[in-house]
């Protein structure tokens, strides 16, 4: 079922069991091993989300970003040395106004992304948003606090996190994060909208071939989509 944004005025504090810090554990050490192979080939990532924040549940993904546009070779080669199976290569346009992404699946609930062009400052703010720690801060057990679907305010506390609302709190809630007020906006309006009119989609999600390559796939989307070369040239 999917997560709704919360309208009203809540504020609640969480305290976590034990079973919950466990998994918590369990799916950083996860996300260290993929971010450890990444950093064997100086690739600096970082990830985002609950994992970062704290509070997963059942059904809570690892998501990997490396921010910076790569030579998705490079990325590849990584996570085979480290023996990391990919599952399947995707590339992923959120918008026509939003940057492109390389997505590689380890498995169902693991995935490494890359921007195959360079992002908007309110597209490398969106992890900011949701709370993003990197490989140093993983391993030092630090939590951040970030927004969750529900439009919830997450700020850590050393027995879990207390939760805020989010919707009229925006310039707040940017502070807190150490995010642009419009990237908060932008946020707020996205997952109000599809709230209101259900998930709508991505404007591009293609899997990649065997044999081809991240540059090679988005060379061909670009030869016949108008607005992707109008994003590239961007």
């Amino acid at each position: 079922m999917a997560v709704k944004p919360t309208k009203h005025g809540d504020f609640k504090e969480v305290t976590y069991s034990s079973a919950r810090w466990a998994m918590l554990k369990e799916l950083r050490a996860k996300a260290v091993g993929v971010m450890e192979a990444l950093e064997m080939f100086h690739l600096q990532s970082l990830t985002h989300g609950s994992i970062a924040r704290g509070d997963v549940k059942l059904g809570s993904d690892v998501d990997v970003f490396i921010p910076e546009v790569q030579n998705s070779f490079l990325v590849e080669t990584a996570l085979e040395k480290a023996k990391i199976p990919v599952n399947s290569r995707l590339i992923v346009q959120a918008t026509p106004s939003y940057a492109m992404k390389a997505h590689i699946e380890i498995d169902e609930k693991t995935t490494v992304s890359f921007p195959l062009m360079e992002m908007r400052r309110v597209e490398r703010e969106f992890y900011r948003f949701g709370g993003e720690v990197n490989l140093n801060q993983l391993k030092a057990d630090v939590r951040v606090a970030g927004v969750d679907k529900r439009l919830m305010l997450i700020e850590p506390t050393e027995k879990g996190h207390v939760e805020s609302n989010v919707v009229g709190r925006e310039e707040f809630t940017a502070k807190i994060l150490g995010v642009a007020a419009e990237t908060v906006l932008d946020r707020v309006h996205a997952l109000l909208k599809r709230d209101a009119v259900g998930r709508t989609g991505v404007f591009v999600k293609k899997e990649l071939m065997q044999d081809e390559t991240f540059e090679l796939a988005l060379k061909k989307l670009a030869d016949l989509n108008p607005a992707v070369r109008r994003r590239m040239k961007k």
